[in-house]
């Protein structure tokens, strides 16, 4: 009995099945061959994690401050804080600081306590503000903003600016990427291997640590003398793992 040869095939019906075996003999022979080169890959990889570490200066103080007052009703203190946050944030706006921003608005009673009772003697609102001046000009602008009407500094930090970081950052993946290179050819070195491609790379980190707060206490209660400021260093760390084949 002899086969319909297939529409438009330019082989004997008779000869296509036997053309078929060897057709999908060669393609296994190119594709197993592969295959198993891509398991070998992926099985003789060696991972490596590397670190590196900028010191920057800082050059920018970032500061919180606030003010809060105490009276009788509700209305009587939210009215003389916003009257007097007002005139801080004024005060800033005229010494051009940067990242200006309200951070907390607060109204809460103030509770007193006779006999195990507890009653509502009166309310404290508390409005604070953040904002990034150069470092040089902080101390100075404290004790005025503090003559403006600020009753709180919360706190202070040093940062280094935006240019300053993002520099850093590259020369820290670099530092990373090097120091990742050096442990991968020590480890093949040592085991008398030969690295051959880096098959994957991770980029873990590349920031800055958030600086820590130095906390002040009651502006009110320094606001007589001129107050010092000094600042310091910031690192900025990057973490990389390459994962190469041997």
């Amino acid at each position: 009995m002899t086969r319909a040869a297939l529409p438009g095939s330019q082989f004997p019906s008779g000869n296509l099945w036997k053309i078929l075996p060897l057709a999908l003999l060669v393609c296994a022979t190119f594709v197993l061959p592969a295959l198993a080169q891509e398991k070998e890959k992926m099985w003789r990889t060696l991972s490596v994690s590397g670190r590196g570490v900028e010191t920057i200066p800082t050059t920018l103080a970032q500061v919180s401050l606030g003010v809060e007052i105490q009276g009788k009703t509700a209305e009587e203190v939210q009215q003389e804080a916003a009257r007097k946050s007002s005139a801080v944030v004024a005060f800033l706006k005229s010494q051009n600081v940067e990242k200006l921003q309200t951070t907390g608005i607060r109204l809460n009673p103030v509770y007193s306590y006779t006999n195990n009772v507890q009653r509502i003697t009166g309310y404290a609102a508390n409005n604070t503000v953040s904002f990034r001046i150069p470092t040089e000009k902080a101390g100075t602008l404290l004790d005025d903003a503090v003559k403006a009407g600020a009753t709180q500094i919360n706190g202070i930090s040093f940062v280094a600016n935006d240019e300053a970081i993002a520099a850093a950052q590259k020369q820290a993946l670099k530092e990373a990427t090097q120091d990742a290179r050096q442990q991968a050819d020590a480890v093949f070195s040592a085991l008398g291997f030969k690295s051959k491609e880096i098959v994957s790379i991770q980029v873990n980190n590349a920031t800055a640590p958030p600086p820590p707060m130095f906390l002040r206490a009651e502006a009110a209660k320094v606001a007589d003398s001129s107050t010092p400021v000094v600042g310091g260093e910031q690192e900025v760390e990057a973490s990389v793992t390459l994962q190469i084949s041997y």
